[in-house]
């Protein structure tokens, strides 16, 4: 797995595939790895550039609050290092709020937005003080509760065991000092409308027909916000849809890409 170093600090990053790059964030609390089918088999015409966030999989943490932002400000220093000027953007969940800071940071970087199981509006208070909850638990106990509550919310009664098993390893795995920081992020975050609003490139909209945690309903905002977007509801999937329903997202991401 390479990497790049981003003031000392080591930021790994998958390289899968052949084609136009695209970008693609992985939410929380996954790595690059919560794209474990894409990178085996990437879409058509397509080369997965796949980071590890900071303080996620293999990559070194950065400061308490890992900000949206900052996130996007190392998927930034990924394309300068690897000589890349635009890309398709895309993330899932978290992935798709640091999609969308990329975009405002730079939108000249970004041939096409790909949002998957994400949404565009902030935390309210109450959501706010749950991330800060959330991040001080694991702080002091770890990342198996949060991961423990988290896991029948993420995926359709229907996805096969093992690929539930996969998922529960991958967010056991990750260190309670990035799943804290990134919660905390995640509780800063601004409100993407304004961006959306005036973003005028191709988009794409991605959510699982079951996902309770970003439903369809705010999926159906963030189509209306983008003059263009195109909006896809995947049956037979929750949150994670790359993972339930792979070959069809894989087309979808292939179809959205080709010839751009």
């Amino acid at each position: 797995m390479p990497s790049i170093s981003i003031s000392g600090r080591p930021y790994f990053y998958e390289d899968r595939g052949e084609g136009v790059p695209l970008l693609l964030f992985h939410g929380f609390p996954f790595s690059s790895e919560g794209f474990w089918p894409q990178l085996e088999s990437p879409p058509r015409g397509v080369r997965l550039l796949v980071p590890d966030h900071r303080g996620f999989g293999r990559s070194a943490p950065g400061e308490e609050v890992a900000t949206m932002e900052a996130m996007a400000d190392d998927a930034l220093a990924l394309l300068d290092a690897l000589k890349i000027p635009s890309a398709f953007v895309g993330g899932l969940s978290m992935g798709g709020y640091v999609a969308i800071a990329l975009t405002r940071l730079d939108p000249s970087r970004v041939r096409g937005l790909l949002l998957i199981d994400t949404q565009s509006l902030p935390d309210d208070e109450a959501g706010r003080a749950r991330r800060e909850a959330a991040a001080q638990d694991v702080e002091q106990h770890g990342v198996g509760a949060l991961a423990d509550g988290m896991l029948p919310r993420l995926m359709a009664s229907t996805v096969a065991p093992e690929v539930k098993a996969r998922v529960e390893k991958l967010m056991r795995a990750q260190s309670a000092k990035g799943v804290a920081a990134a919660s905390r992020g995640m509780a800063s975050r601004t409100d993407g409308k304004d961006i959306l609003s005036r973003y005028a490139g191709p988009c794409l909209i991605i959510v699982g027909a079951e996902d309770v945690i970003t439903p369809a309903e705010k999926a159906k905002v963030m189509q209306e916000l983008v003059a263009g977007s195109s909006l896809e509801i995947i049956a037979g999937a929750g949150h994670l849809t790359n993972l339930e329903q792979p070959a069809q997202f894989n087309a979808l991401v292939a179809r959205f890409t080709a010839g751009r």
